[in-house]
């Protein structure tokens, strides 16, 4: 993307700059710099002659409005030449969901991570398995042994880079060219780190999907999801949302453009305290590991430091063997730290997690109690205080 009133550059614009410009036209806006929030269904047409060809920009709100449009040249920009197309849906499940019927049918078989987000398992083995289709799920670090997985039917791979709960990273160069070797399709969540961090399009991803509910609307008001493709996948992906009526409100649409504006900002943000906090966190005698993959001691730091430019505030620990009691201690001893399931807003959040119940490709068994912790935008020595009084209570309990 070339800078506003300057058709004639060739140097593209950076990440940053992107995001504040792209989607903007504010000849159509009437000098606003916000897209209008079109609330509405019907587009009407001047002529008989215009209704019969479909002519014009717009032909039903379902398709697209302004407000649509300005989101998704946005996304695009942030996405990279390799972007093809974006789609929006409802929720971060939705645009799960969706991608997975858009290149699935019945008799295919799907590839999926064993650290996948765990709605996403549900989806593969209920209603996945009743329409005919197969699941096999791999060790995350499997990296190019994942080829010994293959069927001839295998039509897709989804990868969690990485895994929201327990941070393994994989190797989604090698996993792409075994893939598309065998002729299957990439899928990757990308929620983490979004494009902002980590193009994946650009690594060999078909298929880029987020819970944009999280860093991208970054208030905690929205639910939405999207859907990033290359030339290769896109028409399958555009045509499956058209078929099936995904779309989002007009309301959260502009909130998420709205929280595009300000990513760059807060990302670096949460990159920096959750760093400053994993650190602090691995110090602590009541913590056995931390799992963030910007540290070093991470098993998956090398693949982060390659293909990443940086990390979000999202991260897991492990602590000392406990009983459920002390864990419970600390979390109700905590005041900044929320209890909630979401993360990627400006709030910080904690909550346990045992992920060994679900996991069918590979053994969870850290040695202790996990957490899984959102550091927000509080200032950090506000959070550690927090967390230190925490401690107090899980040691005295």
């Amino acid at each position: 993307m070339n800078s506003p009133g300057d058709e004639g550059a060739t140097r593209p614009l950076k990440a940053e700059t992107a995001l504040v410009t792209a989607g903007r036209d504010t000849k159509a806006q009437k000098g606003f710099v916000n897209p209008p929030v079109v609330h509405g269904s019907t587009v009407l047409y001047p002529t008989a002659e215009d209704l019969h060809a479909h002519r014009g920009e717009f032909r039903y709100a379902r398709y697209g409005t302004p407000t649509t449009k300005a989101f998704e040249q946005t996304l695009m920009a942030l996405e990279g030449p390799a972007c093809a197309g974006v789609g929006i849906a409802p929720s971060g499940l939705a645009a799960i969901t969706t991608t997975l019927l858009a290149v699935l049918k019945a008799g295919d078989h799907v590839l999926v991570c064993d650290n996948v987000y765990r709605p996403t398992r549900n989806f593969c083995n209920g209603l996945l398995a009743g329409y005919g289709v197969e699941t096999t799920y791999f060790d995350s670090m499997i990296g190019a042994g994942i080829d010994a997985l293959f069927k001839p039917n295998t039509k897709a791979v989804l990868v969690e880079a990485p895994g929201s709960q327990t941070f393994e990273m994989p190797d989604i160069p090698a996993i792409a060219a075994v893939a598309h070797a065998r002729g299957a399709l990439v899928i990757d969540d990308n929620t983490w780190a979004t494009p902002l961090f980590h193009r994946s399009l650009d690594l060999g991803v078909d298929i880029s999907i987020q819970a944009a509910t999280k860093y991208i609307g970054g208030h905690s008001d929205i639910m939405f999801g999207t859907i990033s493709a290359n030339a290769r996948a896109w028409p399958d992906v555009i045509e499956t949302i058209r078929q099936l009526g995904i779309c989002a409100g007009p309301d959260d649409v502009f909130l998420a453009i709205r929280g595009l504006r300000t990513l760059a900002v807060r990302l670096a943000q949460h990159h920096r305290s959750g760093l400053e906090m994993a650190r602090w966190l691995a110090a602590r005698p009541e913590v056995i590991e931390v799992l963030h993959p910007a540290l070093e001691s991470h098993p998956g730091h090398a693949i982060w430091k390659r293909d990443f430019t940086g990390a979000s505030g999202l991260f897991s620990i492990i602590l000392k063997p406990a009983p459920e009691k002390s864990v419970d201690a600390l979390l109700d001893a905590v005041k900044l730290f929320g209890m909630g399931y979401s993360w990627g807003g400006f709030e910080s959040l904690i909550i346990p997690f045992d992920c060994a119940s679900y996991r069918t490709a590979s053994k969870w068994a850290p040695g202790g109690p996990a957490l899984r912790l959102h550091i927000g935008l509080e200032n950090v020595e506000d959070l550690k205080a927090d967390l230190a009084r925490g401690f107090e209570a899980f040691n005295a309990a």
